[in-house]
């Protein structure tokens, strides 16, 4: 099989599973326990937050572990939105998961907010000068992410967050599918707020974190014993921040060498696509995009019927986000850069890992070229 469904989801690596092993066997006490087995996991819990600060470049005490990058969004929205006196007015994109896009839409629904989604250009990207046009006195909050998870667009997150410093409102990416891609320090991005998960970068599924920068006021979202500084209740899950904190500093450690020679990899993939395979398009930014992501739309196909052809062949892929598999509706990323309902319908998404390599992408650039065939043929 040839994996190329990384963006949803990657493979525990052996290194997180051989460091969550000793935590869910031996150091399985409660952090908020009085007793030597609680504190022997608090004090593991407080190594594994050290680590993920450091690869972020803030302070411990500015990361809130949460269950994955959709409590970590809903989190940054909802609690910076409403821990914000300064106003009711949100500013976002269109393209963003549907995590802060719901979150926005449950401020308005509930709370009276207003939110203003920025234009992108057909590639995705947002203009700086269109974010600084569009603040308000009464703006409380922008959420714009760090990378596209359909489309593999890069933002200009540093000249975004500029905007927004300079005119006093808090600034929160997404950076779920940019973790082990790009640099993710928080001093240099300016960012005020940043959402990760680890099952995107080879650690378990159910485990995130957020970056939320000093006293900035926020509202928890759930409710309970207090846990994580009175942010987000719940016992922690320590052998999840464990397997987080080992993964983002192994993918740090990487990433200098990994992200060009993956690049290159996706360049070889993209063109032999392009040329092989009348009517494909590639989608997203053609340079300012994630290096493991290959995107492309196959007109006059459907693209659920491509991705069973070529997981016929051993090629697993998907068609647009995990999150909204099993959908009948088009991508809501495609449709708001301009492109057709049925076009868009026909999209299907490569991402690649650190084990992909060029003998499995040039496998995979083949028989997309035949899927494709196969599946005009059918429908012709």
């Amino acid at each position: 099989m040839i994996y190329l469904d990384n963006a949803a989801t990657t493979p525990l690596r052996r290194e997180v599973a051989e460091a969550i092993w000793p935590v869910m066997t031996r150091g399985f006490g409660n952090p908020s326990s009085h007793h030597r087995v609680g504190e022997a996991a608090a004090a593991t819990l407080k190594a594994a937050r050290a680590d993920i600060a450091r690869v972020l470049g803030c302070r411990p005490g500015e990361i809130t572990l949460t269950s994955g990058g959709t409590e970590a969004d809903n989190l940054a929205v909802k609690g910076l939105a409403l821990g914000n006196p300064r106003g009711r007015h949100i500013l976002t994109t269109a393209l963003e998961h549907e995590a802060v896009l719901d979150s926005c839409d449950y401020l308005h629904r509930v709370h009276g907010f207003e939110i203003t989604l920025l234009p992108t250009d057909a590639t995705g990207r947002v203009d700086p000068a269109d974010l600084a046009a569009a603040l308000r006195p009464d703006s409380t909050l922008v959420s714009v992410h760090y990378a596209n998870n359909e489309i593999g667009t890069v933002q200009p997150i540093r000249e975004l967050a500029a905007v927004a410093r300079s005119a006093g409102v808090p600034f929160h990416t997404d950076a779920v599918q940019a973790a082990g891609w790009l640099p993710l320090n928080v001093a240099e991005l300016g960012v005020d707020a940043l959402s990760i998960s680890g099952h995107k970068l080879g650690a378990p599924q159910g485990v995130g974190a957020l970056y939320l920068r000093g006293r900035l006021p926020v509202e928890p979202v759930l409710h309970g014993g207090g846990q994580e500084r009175g942010k987000r209740s719940g016992t922690e899950n320590v052998a999840g921040a464990v397997g987080l904190a080992t993964a983002l500093t192994l993918a740090a450690a990487e990433r200098d060498e990994l992200v060009p020679r993956l690049a290159e990899l996706r360049d070889t993939f993209v063109a032999a696509v392009l040329a092989g395979t009348p009517g494909a398009a590639l989608t997203g930014h053609p340079l300012h995009r994630l290096a493991g992501h290959a995107s492309f739309t196959f007109a006059g196909t459907g693209g659920e019927a491509v991705l069973l052809e070529l997981e016929r062949h051993d090629i697993v892929c998907s068609s647009g986000s995990a999150c909204a598999a099993g959908s009948d509706e088009p991508s809501h990323v495609l449709t708001a850069l301009g492109i057709p309902g049925d076009l868009a319908q026909t999209a299907v998404r490569f991402t690649l890992s650190a084990h992909t390599d060029a003998g499995e992408l040039a496998e995979a650039a083949t028989r997309v070229q035949q899927a494709v065939a196969t599946v005009r043929g059918l429908a012709g």
